[in-house]
């Protein structure tokens, strides 16, 4: 037997649910934003650091997980502005479809590519 709440997810269009991730992700860009700005530039020395200071910063595991969940964060929010943008052209249902499975690519590549990135810098 379905729950209430199974019966309302299965209600709202994957439109809605885009538009909800949106705002969840943009609302996590503001915090997650103000703690980079805070521990990258207010309180670094002389306001921004070089790159032996940025290894030390990043080889500090809780650093390193909230860098990286701004990356993720960020091409989230970037990635469902473009699909929404997109969308307002009147794609067809396959074209959508090709849409996002290709901005899911280049989602997954980026986010890829910055966890390869920081490992690399910090091993």
């Amino acid at each position: 037997m379905e729950t209430q709440m199974d019966n309302a997810a299965a209600r709202v269009p994957a439109a809605s649910w885009a538009w909800i991730w949106q705002a969840i992700t943009g609302l996590g860009l503001v915090v997650l934003l103000a703690l980079h700005m805070v521990a990258q530039h207010f309180v670094a020395e002389g306001g921004i650091r070089d790159y032996a200071d940025v290894v030390a910063y990043l080889r500090n595991p809780l650093i390193v997980v909230l860098e990286l969940l701004f990356l993720i964060t960020v091409t989230a929010h970037a990635l469902l502005g473009v699909r929404t943008v997109l969308f307002d052209l009147g794609l067809s249902d396959s074209a959508e479809k090709r849409v996002t499975q290709a901005l899911w690519g280049v989602g997954v590549l980026t986010v890829g590519y910055g966890f390869w990135l920081t490992w690399v810098i910090t091993r």
